[in-house]
């Protein structure tokens, strides 16, 4: 259950959702000619829409909003609109059912919210979540899967930087460089165009005592796809560097979000394999959630109890279950979705419902 009176740190504010919508600085939902009366949905997010918000969380709203009939049938083109102000993300309805059929768990959210944490919801925002299921793949996954490993490479990341010697963290950066290498593989497999060998040899770097060092040897690749490949590797040793610049007690905070996210993400990924249902507010959870956001499994030396990796082996375990039972197809219902697809956007032209 959410509370829905809250108060907005920052602002000052004390009032529910609907009231702090009203006011000035939520102005860009009325008047911006792609939202307003364009949205389908605008619903909490964030900790407020999984129940684990505590004083000073911040309020985060998303929706998705209809196309304009130039995005569909002319030159412009829509993604989503966000307001770095007020935290609030609004997809264009087409990226949107994009999201869905990867089962991204961000947008998956949006629609698995309690009824009273939609803000706005128009009749085809109740369709769109009536019709959460035609959605809902195997891929998930992949995807929750995929997030969930991003979580815990942060968390092991950033114990990493702070309690092994510089030779163990470099050897720690290579395997989560390797982890997020196999990842990029799996996506073109079958593309015989080269290879890349990364490894750890002494460094002539006097910071350093080892340093990893790549081979690469490419022939005949997309630019675009290599551009790709050295981002996301960089952007691993970038965090990690990062996340190691830090005040011990506000990080400890951090992580302890990260790990509660880490642990959240398998639960919502078990719900949907297993009862083909999105369940954002995580009622029933919340006991064991919020301990783990209070720090009741981080020791005095910042890393994780033993508690914790056997809750979080729990946790695998049950995807891995999960995985194997679920009655879930392995591709989303396309036709389906086409011909709801077709139903919003016919309806974002001619303003009918057919």
């Amino acid at each position: 259950m959410i509370i829905l009176c809250v108060q907005r740190q920052q602002k000052g504010y004390g009032m529910n959702f609907k009231a702090l919508l009203q006011t000035a600085e939520y102005d860009f939902i009325r008047s911006n000619e792609r939202l307003g009366n364009r949205i389908m949905l605008l619903g909490l997010g964030g900790s407020y829409a999984y129940g684990t918000n505590h004083e000073g969380s911040d309020v985060d709203f998303r929706g998705v909003a209809l196309q304009l009939p130039s995005d569909l049938i002319g030159l412009t083109k829509f993604e989503q609109y966000t307001d770095e102000g007020t935290d609030t993300v609004i997809y264009g309805f087409n990226k949107l059912v994009r999201l869905l059929l990867e089962c991204n768990p961000n947008t998956c959210e949006m629609l698995g919210l309690e009824e009273e944490q939609y803000l706005i919801k128009s009749e085809l925002g109740q369709e769109l979540i009536d019709h959460s299921g035609l959605f809902l793949s195997k891929r998930a996954i992949r995807s929750f899967g995929g997030y969930a490993d991003a979580q815990l490479r942060r968390l092991q990341n950033a114990i990493a930087r702070d309690t092994l010697p510089q030779s163990e963290r470099e050897r720690h950066i290579l395997k989560s460089v390797k982890n997020a290498l196999d990842d990029f593989n799996s996506r073109y497999a079958g593309r015989e165009t080269g290879s890349i060998r990364l490894y750890i040899d002494q460094s002539d770097n006097p910071a350093f005592d080892t340093e990893i060092f790549v081979d690469a040897d490419y022939r005949h690749f997309p630019l675009r796809d290599y551009a790709d490949l050295w981002g996301t590797m960089r952007t691993v040793v970038r965090d990690y560097d990062k996340i190691g610049k830090r005040n011990k007690k506000k990080d400890e905070n951090h992580l302890n979000k990260h790990a509660m996210h880490l642990i959240r993400l398998f639960m919502m990924a078990v719900d949907i394999l297993e009862q083909g249902e999105i369940i954002t507010c995580r009622t029933g959870d919340l006991p064991v959630l919020r301990a783990v956001r209070r720090g009741d499994y981080m020791l005095s030396d910042g890393r994780f109890s033993p508690e914790f990796y056997e809750l979080l082996e729990e946790y695998e375990h049950k995807l891995d279950e999960a995985a194997k039972r679920t009655a879930l197809p392995d591709e989303p219902d396309m036709e389906g979705v086409e011909r709801f697809v077709e139903r919003v956007n016919r309806y974002a032209v001619t303003g009918e419902l057919i």
